[in-house]
């Protein structure tokens, strides 16, 4: 734990490049008038590009001096700090706050505001461009810099996104429960397990959990990877009108729960017309064992690197649109699918074909990914089969993959049918 002195001590020394001082000046309304905020974002935001570092409100930086913040100003200036990085910092930047007293040159107690920034996962662009911290202050990257830090934070189509340590989270944020479906009561400590399964990594000397860690063991993901849900939203006609919504529901939960809650709301919205006369025979508009390949598909490939980039689930009257986040991986293309199977997320992938049994036999598999690469086989040839119309991908300005698959015609007024 940092004790008062040691924050003395580190504002003593000066700023670095884990260290930022700003004093804050207020209008007399009680507005913030200083430390100005597109300046602060920039310096917050290039932190969050290199390795963290700590930002103390209420020191000024020229002389070093304890100036503190006035009691009645704290909470407005922790509000200004929070829309700062919510609305002038692309993605949104995380951070945490700590309000704290230290003495001022006579001695006196006043309050700062001490904010933690965590290095990021993403690459964070500030009101005035691309920076990063070097040694005291922010540098503007140059092209061939930011190019490799794009690499580096996997948002580039590398692979190993889902291997990355999620700043701020540790081994306790895992659910024990959700644990229970990748670690091996026989095989050892469960924290070793959970490091060779690369879903905790190492972060200077702290163990996180990886990205993958966050998809999968813990309950509500969107609390670190605030994209990563699924929205499922049903239609009555064939357009995106909001005066035809039926239902629609956000799907939190770990990545195995997403698949079957959108699983069950496709099974739950889709029309199932019977004939009864000569026994009872099903006419579903979508295979059952399409739909669920579609939804695992989208779930294991999807880009989680991209912010905001939530999988959509439409279902409208007449077709189901299933949208993606990121464009194909590996130069691969919507014509070469068929032919290629190379999983962006080799890690999530590799799991879900050998720790997460299906829980319905007639799907056709025992795990909920196939390692044979057959899901998009299996997608186009049953729903053509079904529909008498064959499934289109679509690479939408490369940054998004739409499958668009069509209803059967429901045989509604023939004799006999019924519709559940």
């Amino acid at each position: 734990m940092t004790t008062v002195q040691d924050w003395l001590t580190r504002i003593r020394l000066g700023e670095d490049s884990t260290l930022e001082l700003k004093r804050v000046v207020m209008h007399g309304n009680g507005k913030m008038a200083g430390p100005h905020p597109d300046s602060l974002a920039d310096e917050l935001a290039a932190m969050a590009n290199a390795n963290g570092g700590t930002l103390i409100l209420g020191v000024d930086d020229s002389d070093k001096q304890v100036l503190g913040i006035a009691y009645a100003a704290l909470d407005t200036v922790e509000h200004w700090l929070a829309e700062l990085c919510q609305t002038r910092i692309e993605p949104p930047l995380d951070i945490v706050t700590q309000h704290i007293e230290l003495p001022d040159a006579a001695g006196q107690s006043q309050p700062v505001i001490i904010v933690q920034v965590p290095r990021s996962l993403m690459v964070h662009k500030s009101p005035n461009g691309y920076f990063k911290r070097v040694a005291h202050a922010k540098r503007e990257m140059k092209p061939d810099v930011l190019a490799r830090l794009f690499q580096q934070r996997s948002q580039s189509r590398l692979m190993r996104f889902e291997e990355q340590a999620v700043p701020t989270t540790t081994l306790a944020d895992a659910d024990p429960l959700l644990m229970r479906a990748l670690v091996r009561a026989h095989e050892g400590d469960p924290a070793i397990q959970m490091r060779r399964m690369h879903l905790t990594a190492d972060d200077d000397g702290i163990t996180r959990l990886s990205v993958a860690g966050v998809l999968l063991c813990t309950a509500k993901p969107v609390q670190w990877l605030p994209s990563a849900y699924i929205q499922a939203v049903a239609y009555s006609g064939l357009l995106n009108d909001p005066n035809d919504q039926l239902d629609a529901k956000d799907f939190i939960g770990p990545l195995d729960r997403q698949i079957w809650d959108a699983f069950d709301f496709v099974y739950l919205h889709m029309k199932v017309p019977a004939r009864k006369a000569l026994g009872r025979i099903d006419y579903p508009q979508y295979s059952l064992r399409a739909v669920f390949e579609a939804l695992v598909n989208a779930v294991a490939h999807r880009d989680y690197s991209i912010w905001g980039g939530r999988i959509r689930l439409h279902l409208f009257a007449d077709r189901l649109e299933l949208y993606s986040p990121g464009t194909l991986p590996n130069s691969m293309t919507v014509e070469t699918m068929q032919m290629m199977s190379m999983p962006r997320n080799e890690l999530l992938a590799s799991l879900f074909s050998r720790y997460y049994p299906v829980r319905d036999t007639g799907l056709g598999r025992e795990y909920l990914m196939d390692r044979r690469g057959s899901g998009v086989d299996v997608i186009l040839a049953e729903s053509e089969q079904l529909s008498g119309k064959r499934p289109v991908y679509d690479d939408i300005a490369d940054m998004e993959l739409r499958l668009t698959i069509y209803a059967a015609d429901l045989p509604g007024s023939s004799i006999g049918l019924c519709v559940v």
